[in-house]
């Protein structure tokens, strides 16, 4: 292994979860002048990349987090009572921290970005990505795609209004859809990003109407990417479901870093296999029956803290069911957390399935479901 202060080179062994025996070359990501380090990311998630999901991936190796999509008239109406205030909790141990913008009108865009920043966040990130159709039908996230004036007047008011010191991304699809329209749309918002001083930009590899269906074309990123240069820093996005596919986006398209989405549900693990390979060693065996125990006990405890003790509970069901993908008794163990109400119930689930200890497994890729990525 051969190191640099600004790129390492590694190899990582073939193995069957999906290794290549060729090397890898990295170089530490920064946005602007906040300096993240290791390229490999957690993405924004609607419902799931709160504070305890955050502090957990960072806990485990992710350099950065993005919290979940906010939007600009929810954050202009927060307040600080107790059922909400939750959403501008930022943990001392998690900078620096993103937060993601969603919204319709560039004035109350920018104002909603405003009060990211008084919140504490390190990062501003723009979402013109979200392909959800009820957030496309009020003219939001994805639907920005195919009004390049809109939105760069957007991306302009933001830049503007946030300080000089915190850099604004922002996260697109490829497009509305594969017409030659939608991809020339694609790439004036992308200019228009640069003219008017984005730190970044993370381009899921997926159109809007195509969501989660179909994979996710890595080809265009090498596009987008020998389209800037060295002018903008381009993370990508799409089918990260394993430790080493972060760094075959990186190689086979050249971009600065990728955001991991999906394959970190109930998976903080995914980081620090990716730090592993990053480090030229051997990728790590999955977690151990007791690690995995251990680790929802740490989020359960995060949850119960950031919320409360009794609505924790029903907030970690989703999450205990995918920490399950990684118990070779998955579909078992999956059961006995779809109904989960309280901590005494999340104890006994751990005793009965969790008690006695033996290896993991790493999650298969057709477990992953469609949870939306911001």
């Amino acid at each position: 292994m051969t190191s640099s202060a600004s790129e390492t080179t590694v190899t990582a062994e073939s193995n069957s979860s999906g290794n290549s025996s060729l090397p890898y070359e990295w170089k530490e990501l920064s946005l602007g002048n906040v300096p993240i380090g290791f390229p490999i990311v957690q993405a924004a998630l609607s419902g799931y990349s709160d504070l305890p999901m955050r502090v957990i991936a960072r806990r485990h190796g992710a350099s950065y987090t993005l919290c979940e999509v906010m939007l600009d008239q929810f954050l202009l109406s927060l307040t600080k009572r107790e059922k909400t205030k939750h959403f501008l909790d930022i943990a001392d141990e998690e900078h620096p921290v993103g937060g993601q913008l969603m919204g319709a009108e560039p004035e109350q865009f920018s104002a909603g970005a405003l009060k990211l920043v008084e919140a504490g966040f390190d990062v501003i990130d723009v979402n013109f990505g979200c392909p959800v159709k009820k957030v496309l039908g009020r003219c939001r996230g994805g639907f920005h795609l195919s009004q390049p004036a809109v939105a760069i007047e957007i991306l302009r008011r933001t830049r503007d209004i946030v300080p000089d010191h915190i850099p604004v991304t922002v996260k697109m699809r490829r497009g509305m859809d594969d017409t030659q329209e939608a991809r020339d749309q694609f790439f004036e918002i992308l200019d228009g990003a640069m003219a008017v001083g984005l730190a970044g930009v993370t381009v899921h590899g997926r159109t809007v109407m195509q969501r989660y269906i179909g994979p996710s074309r890595w080809s265009f990123l090498k596009d987008v990417k020998d389209h800037v240069g060295d002018r903008l820093k381009i993370l990508g996005s799409g089918d990260l479901f394993a430790a080493v596919d972060g760094f075959e986006m990186m190689k086979q398209t050249g971009i600065d870093g990728v955001t991991v989405a999906r394959g970190a549900i109930g998976n903080p693990w995914i980081f620090e296999q990716s730090r592993a390979i990053g480090n030229g060693e051997p990728l790590p065996p999955p977690p151990t029956i007791h690690e995995q125990a251990a680790v929802m006990r740490e989020h359960f405890a995060l949850c119960e803290q950031t919320y409360s003790e009794q609505r924790a509970p029903l907030l970690m069901r989703k999450f205990c069911i995918k920490y399950s993908q990684s118990h070779p008794n998955h579909r078992e163990v999956r059961m006995a957390f779809t109904r989960l109400r309280s901590r005494d119930e999340f104890e006994a689930a751990l005793q009965q399935h969790y008690g006695d200890d033996g290896p993991g497994q790493y999650v298969p890729r057709e477990m992953h479901g469609s949870q939306e990525e911001s």
